[in-house]
């Protein structure tokens, strides 16, 4: 569950969580990984009021498949000189609804994938102590699709197709104190990172009479406008302890707190054509800042095996009912993990992991007023189940 993540320094990984454990590794290492994961996400009615979307339905399991690969790479210039290399996605999720269901103003499809190419370098600056830096630039690509109003006009018949991506810098800084050969403390921080993200919307009909006005003409005429945002995703702070009890067993503790405040309202503005300057989209997020909390053992079997737990609190950064969102309905989590490593000689390793996550129901009543053409999105009121 993420424990003691600073302060392992188990592999190259650590790049990520603290570049500053480099110094713990061999001259050489590469460490690549797959996570695949699952959602499973349930919308639950509890008296929406969407105008002509009412009774379309609950927009079925939201869900699906992930994969996540990443790869890490470090080299000993000497026994005191680290450099290291990261390549993974910090950031990402991914809901899909029903195309017609009665959120369908608030989102059809949201997904978010971010891309971080992280060159570091450590530096033992003393038996006990070691320190880290690195830079990050990220990829980030944001794909959001929703009918475009709900009411009379046949709104509710035309898709705003959303597709926006930037790239940007960050850093991370990490320390490593080792007070006893039993003991290490790991300090890290990753900053925010800025994107002024750019891209277009275009307007689609799904087939359906698109009522009169000027959407139909928009549409008709293959409308496509271009867009504007900004949003800074947040900086991570975490503290790490690793402490080997016996020949057996080590115990991992770590506590960090992400700055999801950097996310207040996500403003979605035209920048060209006939709405230039005016506001396509407001995601009122209000996000907090947000608390994690894991706690790890490590068992060492024999020389060849070791098995791994792990649980862990995840705060939610949404902070009420009014406003969460369907494309992010998130709440409170609780990780359950469990994995084994194998070691079949001394320059290699193989782990394998397992990780459960409850999430606790979420209660959803949000308004959306600001959609497109100024035509109104509904208020999705009820419950979000998931794992």
């Amino acid at each position: 569950a993420y424990a003691g993540s600073a302060a392992v320094g188990e592999n190259a990984s650590t790049i990520y969580f603290n570049p500053a454990a480099m110094t713990r590794l061999q001259a050489r290492e590469i460490s690549g990984g797959i996570s695949a994961v699952k959602l499973r996400a349930h919308f639950n009615d509890q008296g929406s009021s969407v105008g002509t979307l009412n009774g379309t339905g609950e927009g079925g399991d939201a869900g699906g498949w992930g994969v996540i690969p990443n790869l890490y790479a470090s080299w000993a210039l000497n026994k005191d000189l680290y450099l290291g290399l990261g390549i993974g996605a910090p950031f990402g999720f991914k809901i899909e609804y029903d195309d017609r269901w009665l959120g369908a103003a608030h989102s059809q499809m949201f997904d978010v994938k971010t891309l971080n190419i992280n060159p570091s370098v450590a530096w033992r600056a003393h038996e006990k102590l070691s320190l880290g830096f690195g830079l990050n630039w990220q990829r980030g690509k944001m794909k959001y699709d929703r009918l475009a109003g709900v009411g009379a006009g046949g709104f509710e018949n035309v898709k705003a197709k959303d597709d926006l991506d930037d790239d940007a810098w960050g850093w991370n800084v990490g320390l490593l104190y080792e007070p006893s050969p039993t003991m290490r403390i790991g300090l890290s921080y990753r900053s925010e990172v800025k994107y002024h993200m750019t891209g277009d919307v275009s307007l689609q009909s799904d087939g359906s009479a698109a009522g009169n006005g000027l959407l139909p003409i928009l549409v008709g005429a293959g409308y496509q406008s271009k867009l504007k945002s900004t949003v800074s995703l947040p900086g991570t702070f975490i503290i790490s302890v690793a402490q080997q009890l016996s020949d057996r067993w080590e115990m991992l503790g770590d506590i960090s707190r992400t700055g999801w405040s950097s996310i207040n309202n996500f403003d979605i503005d035209h920048s060209s054509g006939l709405r230039d300057g005016q506001r396509a989209q407001r995601i009122d997020a209000d996000f907090r800042d947000a608390w994690r909390i894991a706690f790890g053992a490590n068992y060492k079997y024999n020389d060849q095996w070791k098995l791994k737990y792990g649980i862990a609190y995840d705060q939610t950064p949404v902070k009420r009912s009014s406003t969460r969102m369907t494309q992010l309905p998130d709440n409170d989590r609780v990780w359950l993990s469990f994995g084994t490593q194998w070691t079949p000689n001394k320059a290699s390793r193989l782990d394998l992991g397992l990780a459960y996550v409850f999430i606790r129901d979420a209660r959803i009543n949000k308004t959306i007023t600001t959609v497109p053409h100024g035509y109104d999105g509904g208020t999705a009121s009820g419950k979000h189940e998931g794992n």
